[in-house]
């Protein structure tokens, strides 16, 4: 019994121990179990709160790129037309020749101080890469300039990048009063409709048309004037200006009788007066621009009007950014931008009509030693259809190129 009783205890003490340890493990599995899904819940809330909120961020991120990449191509097409407009539409010089009229405004209103001979620059003389006091010039369709080589009694055509220029006109043993001759020209211009030049030859004291690539011989088209400068208006009338009478008259296309435009009166520095005209442009609205040369002015004659409008220089003879000094040559752009050859000063200078002064162009250097930021007597301007100003350069005997700035 004993022994019995004893084995019996330890067999009922082991069994109660194995079911107390059985309770306690599986309260323990319990309790791990429900840690589990405890941590399982978190987890799946953290992932149910963070992918959405991940995906609003990317979303947006995407969004904001895209809107940013949308402005950027936007302002790139915005700035592309800007520039398109600007180079296409903005900027229209009247030269002489209102048919060769260059049609681009210069996206910088400054260029290269040193210039470019692109004809002559190779001393005095009548050699075909020499000029001999050019006076006038004029650009026409093809680039080429047309040049009056006012000493060596002649029009020479120096194409684009040639070293050499053609004669086009006179040159024939001149000076003389032959209709193949030439005597003095000072001005030339494009007649495009006649695909001809209109002449001023001064010292004849006539107008001639020369017809280019034709077997037609030239032609007196107005005689007994003395002619500083040649124009046409966009109905192709015909302006010259008299350096001895004092004044400027037209001739209209297809009539034989002319009208007087401007001046008139006699010499002298009253505004419906002129003192020894040169150079002169004619605008849209048939307003004259004249270089009113010994009066060291440009003077503005609206249509039909009776006296002029001083525009720029009218101070006296001087040197002052408020004078002249023998206004010589002037061109005009559709914003009334207007571009002088001061001749004494040796400068082209630009004015804005109302201005008080003047603004240096190019030149003002001095005139000795012909080096490229210099100009000796400056006398016609032009501008080519990309805005570069080109200047006779008349003591130098060469033709200076000045580049446009573009930045």
């Amino acid at each position: 019994m004993n022994q019995n009783r004893i084995g019996s205890e330890p067999v009922t003490s082991n069994s109660q121990q194995t079911s107390a340890d059985r309770s306690t493990l599986l309260i323990k599995c319990l309790k791990k179990k429900k840690l589990l899904w405890i941590i399982i819940g978190i987890i799946t809330v953290i992932l149910v709160v963070t992918i959405p909120t991940a995906i609003i961020k990317t979303k947006k991120t995407n969004e904001i790129k895209l809107s940013t990449m949308t402005t950027e191509t936007t302002n790139v097409i915005k700035l592309s037309t800007l520039t398109t407009k600007t180079t296409t539409h903005e900027f229209t010089t009247t030269v002489a020749n209102p048919t060769t009229t260059v049609q681009n405004k210069p996206k910088y209103n400054k260029w290269k101080q040193h210039g470019i001979t692109i004809a002559g620059g190779n001393g005095y003389g009548d050699l075909l890469n020499q000029l001999a006091y050019p006076v006038g010039i004029s650009i026409d369709d093809n680039n080429s300039f047309l040049i009056a080589d006012t000493h060596n009694h002649r029009i020479i055509e120096w194409k684009y990048n040639s070293i050499i220029g053609e004669i086009i006109a006179g040159g024939n043993n001149g000076p003389g009063n032959r209709e193949d001759q030439l005597n003095t020209p000072t001005d030339v211009i494009v007649d495009k409709e006649k695909n001809a030049i209109i002449i001023c030859d001064s010292d004849n004291t006539r107008v001639m048309r020369w017809f280019r690539g034709s077997t037609t011989y030239p032609e007196t088209i107005i005689a007994n004037i003395h002619c500083g400068g040649v124009a046409t208006d966009k109905d192709q009338s015909l302006y010259v200006s008299d350096y001895v009478k004092s004044e400027v008259r037209r001739w209209k296309e297809g009539h034989i009788d002319e009208t007087l435009v401007a001046g008139g009166n006699g010499k002298g520095s009253l505004l419906n007066q002129f003192n020894g005209p040169g150079k002169i442009v004619v605008d849209e609205d048939y307003s004259i621009y004249v270089s009113d040369q010994a009066n060291h002015r440009i003077m503005k004659w609206k249509k039909d009007a009776k006296e002029g409008i001083i525009v720029a220089g009218g101070n006296g003879d001087g040197s002052h950014l408020n004078q002249l000094s023998f206004s010589t040559a002037v061109i005009v752009d559709n914003f009334g931008l207007i571009f002088i050859s001061d001749y004494v000063n040796h400068r082209v200078i630009r004015w804005s009509e109302g201005d008080t002064n003047g603004t240096i162009v190019v030149g003002g250097n001095g005139s000795g030693g012909g080096e490229p930021n210099q100009l000796n007597f400056p006398r016609g301007l032009s501008f080519d259809v990309d805005g570069n100003l080109y200047v006779a350069d008349s003591s130098n005997y060469r033709i200076q190129k000045y580049e446009l700035c573009t930045e």
